[in-house]
């Protein structure tokens, strides 16, 4: 559904007025001010992720590539990057050659993973994306020469989205969202970040209350497109991997009366100790039952976390097993595997393999919700269409997760006590689960198809540029 500006026009020049001019461009000199203060926090950060030092040149935009007027797809971190990847694969499709930056080396790492085979085609590049200094992003463009430029979820760095325009290239939005807290922020910082906004020429949004977010700040085109994520594809390997493991491991996932299993997925810093709590709950809730006591799937967010997690839970006198010690690479035990009968918890510390930890479990609980972060994508966990939970935290995920609460496929919990006695009523009444399941088959449904609805505006905008 397109808003009623959905017919090409010609852009208006951006910055729109001088007053943003200026203050973009006290912006950028404050970066030349503080450049030797930002290079030293990558440094840093390098000591805990050694991509972080490599490839300093793409940081200042020096970067080469043979690919021929490619469109240039930006998302910041891994969650984005994941996110546009139906897009991305839909223009190479298409016949586009398409050139990625990313801003972190998690984002980066992904890029490689999902496009392998076009990367070594030559059909597709990745690059850290140029610091925020306008003659870094000029000496991008001008070596890359895109087609046109398309950034992902929210992004409004003002040097680059305004050398982006400043040079010519057409520039749009995909996925695009602009939750209610980013509002009330912008709105204390005199509108500073609202104005960079209208450097978009298109802008594709996930739902109708993002879309009238981006027309009150004043963008040109709108058109309601959804959410590319609804697009992932399931990777059939570890569902195969998981499925064979239900019946060795007596999960309920396979067979009633079974163990049920409960999955805390993306869990982060300030949630650990709330989610022991909540394990504790489980276990009382399920034993009073009469039913066993639950395998829980834990997925801690950060792989820098693995290590302390499971001391945590070790700590709290849970039998714990790590995945990279009981499973080999291909998703098998291990010769020395220990019967998981006896295991509390299953921590997953592994990249990339989610949608394993998903197919093992009966429903899921999504991290950075019990606290102030507004919590990690409940896409996946519907997609294989599992009953969601969340706490109090959820603006992050406004889209889909206001619709999702409607449709009664997530249920939000205010404290750790309620979350607790949901999971165990739901682990409980064959009926409830049953009701659930057919709720998240339905809502996926409905939401599919956005990457195609992204591809039929994008084609012809892209065609007249």
């Amino acid at each position: 559904m397109a808003s009623p500006s959905s017919t090409p026009t010609a852009s208006r020049p951006f910055p729109p007025s001088w007053r943003l001019s200026v203050l973009i461009g006290v912006y950028e000199m404050l970066w030349h001010l503080l450049l030797p203060v930002f290079l030293l926090f990558l440094w840093r950060r390098g000591q805990r992720e050694p991509l972080y030092r490599a490839h300093w040149d793409e940081r200042f935009g020096a970067v080469r590539t043979g690919l021929d007027r490619p469109v240039w797809v930006h998302s910041a971190s891994m969650g984005e990057m994941r996110g546009a990847a139906p897009l991305v694969r839909a223009l190479l499709a298409a016949g586009y050659p398409v050139f990625i930056t990313t801003l972190t080396p998690a984002g980066r790492t992904a890029a490689h993973t999902l496009f392998e085979e076009a990367i070594a085609q030559r059909r597709l590049q990745v690059s850290y994306v140029p610091l925020e200094l306008g003659w870094a992003v000029r000496g991008l463009i001008q070596r890359v020469r895109p087609r046109a430029a398309l950034m992902t979820e929210i992004d409004t760095w003002p040097v680059l989205l305004a050398t982006i325009r400043r040079q010519g290239v057409p520039l749009a939005m995909a996925n695009a969202q602009y939750p209610k807290k980013s509002i009330v922020r912008d709105r204390k910082w005199g509108g500073f970040r609202a104005g960079i906004f209208q450097a978009y020429e298109l802008v594709l949004c996930k739902s109708e209350t993002h879309a009238q977010r981006f027309r009150d700040v004043g963008c040109e085109r709108v058109v309601i497109a959804g959410e590319t994520r609804f697009d992932l594809p399931v990777s059939p390997q570890q569902l195969a991997a998981a499925h064979a493991l239900l019946a060795p491991w007596q999960l309920a996932t396979a067979s009633p009366g079974h163990r049920p299993v409960v999955c805390f997925a993306s869990a982060i810093v300030g949630e650990d100790e709330q989610f022991i709590e909540a394990i504790r709950l489980v276990q009382a809730g399920l034993q009073a039952a009469g039913l066993p006591p639950p395998l829980v799937v834990y997925v801690p967010r950060s792989p820098q976390r693995f290590d302390t997690v499971v001391k945590l839970m070790e700590g709290a006198g849970l039998r714990v097993a790590r995945r990279s010690r009981v499973l080999d690479a291909a998703l098998q035990p291990t010769p020395d595997a220990p019967d998981m009968g006896g295991i509390d918890v299953l921590v997953g510390d592994s990249l990339g393999e989610m949608y394993f930890y998903l197919a093992l479990s009966q429903v899921v609980v999504v991290g950075a919700s019990f606290v102030p972060l507004g919590a990690h994508n409940v896409i996946e966990p519907l997609a294989l269409r599992k009953p969601v939970m969340v706490g109090p935290s959820i603006w992050g995920i406004e889209y889909p997760g206001v619709e999702a609460l409607a449709a009664g496929v997530l249920q939000q919990h205010m404290t750790i006590a309620s979350l607790s006695k949901a999971l165990v009523q739901l682990l409980t009444s064959p009926t409830d689960y049953a009701r659930a399941i057919d709720g998240a088959e339905a809502f996926y449904a409905e939401h599919g198809g956005a990457t195609a609805r992204h591809m039929a505006t994008l084609v012809p905008w892209l065609e007249a540029r």
